[in-house]
């Protein structure tokens, strides 16, 4: 008889601990996966204005977000750049086909891990570093210029095999090209694009600017590292043209996402290139115009191993060639109107993508979830 008083007792307590949990709510996310990729450690974007139509008294220093075992899930208040949040981050799986729903409530959240950072590097020469838990990437500034046997135009790619932050350690020790335990940055550039820069054409002469002049960090998140470079006007085939470029790392990702604004007089299209440096020895290329995927798995380099580099675009015009230094995508931009393309790297000492066929499957699937974004709504 206890036994089964006791058995009723605690099935009678269920019901009252859901609904405690579920009038604490403010509001609830749905985040729908329409296709049939699982979506693994997404970094999510819900807008703000919807958190605060259903929530406007939430406290910004003051909230969790729960999932449906009420355990915490990572999250980022997204600024770009502005004095209030823009969008809320938060980082989690999503099934093939499925849904997962999230709570949102009061509470004084934990810490999330830091899994992006960067930062202006004024003790190398005004590089510009960043990183997240998968890769580390750089760009080159003004203070390079004057040293021009070392100078270079394009994105920097450093093999990165810890998901510890590193980039702080590495210039520290003024080491990074030597493989201490965490990777190391033996990746060429030279006067070329590297591993995913963009710049004008007129028929075969790329027109790179000078190395970036100022910068700005929109958002310095444990999800997302977002920043700004700004470069001089310069001649382009009679025009002069100036560029900013906003780029953003997601936790998780292999992939930047870059927005390149090009302002210039007149109109008319600006014919651009977006490109990765190719090796002497034979790599192994991918060429999707239809797609809008490039990529590119490297010549093994030694005991530094193999990288794997890949830019992703959407355009329906998309030219692809091959040239004796670069793999080339061409597109046009718009004065004012930037171009959204994706660029990034994968390092098969890293242990996760260890193949050209594993790294151009994850460049597929990456363009495929840009084009079934996940679905979110808050109620």
């Amino acid at each position: 008889m206890k036994k089964i008083l006791l058995v009723l007792w605690v099935c009678a307590t269920l019901p009252i601990a859901l609904t405690a949990q579920t009038k604490n709510a403010k509001a609830v996310i749905s985040i729908q996966n329409t296709s049939k990729i699982k979506r693994t450690a997404a970094v999510t974007s819900i807008p703000w204005q919807n958190v605060l139509a259903k929530y406007p008294a939430i406290d910004t220093a003051n909230f969790k977000v729960l999932n449906a075992a009420q355990k915490e899930v990572p999250f980022q208040l997204e600024y770009k750049g502005l004095t209030s949040p823009q969008n809320l981050l938060v980082q989690l799986d999503v099934p093939a086909n499925g849904t997962v729903k999230l709570t949102i409530v009061p509470g004084k959240g934990l810490k999330p891990v830091q899994k992006t950072f960067g930062r202006y590097i004024p003790e190398r020469k005004d590089d510009f570093a960043w990183e997240n838990d998968k890769v580390a990437f750089r760009m080159y500034g003004k203070a390079l210029e004057n040293t021009p046997k070392e100078n270079a135009y394009g994105i920097d790619v450093w093999g990165k095999r810890v998901s510890r932050m590193v980039l702080n350690e590495r210039y520290k020790r003024g080491k990074y090209h030597e493989d201490l335990g965490d990777g190391n940055d033996y990746y060429h550039v030279g006067l070329t694009l590297g591993g995913g820069d963009i710049a004008p054409i007129a028929g075969d002469k790329i027109y790179y600017p000078l190395n970036y002049r100022t910068w700005k960090i929109l958002d310095q998140g444990a999800l997302r590292f977002t920043f700004q470079l700004s470069y001089e006007n310069w001649d382009v085939a009679g025009k002069l043209v100036k560029v900013s470029k906003t780029i953003s790392l997601d936790a998780g990702s292999h992939l930047n996402r870059v927005e390149a604004n090009y302002e210039y007089p007149g109109g008319g299209n600006l014919p651009v290139v977006v490109g990765i440096i190719k090796r002497p020895e034979p790599g192994t290329l991918l060429l999707s115009e239809q797609q809008g995927v490039m990529g590119y798995w490297e010549p093994k380099h030694g005991a530094d191993g193999t990288m794997g580099i890949g830019v992703i675009l959407s355009d329906p015009k998309l030219q692809m060639k091959v040239t004796k230094e670069q793999l080339l995508a061409e597109t046009t931009a718009k004065s004012g109107s930037p171009v959204v393309y994706y660029n990034g790297a994968a390092w098969d000492k890293a242990g996760e993508i260890t193949t050209a066929e594993a790294w151009f499957t994850y460049l597929n699937n990456f363009k495929q979830t840009l084009e079934q974004p996940l679905k979110v709504t808050v109620q």
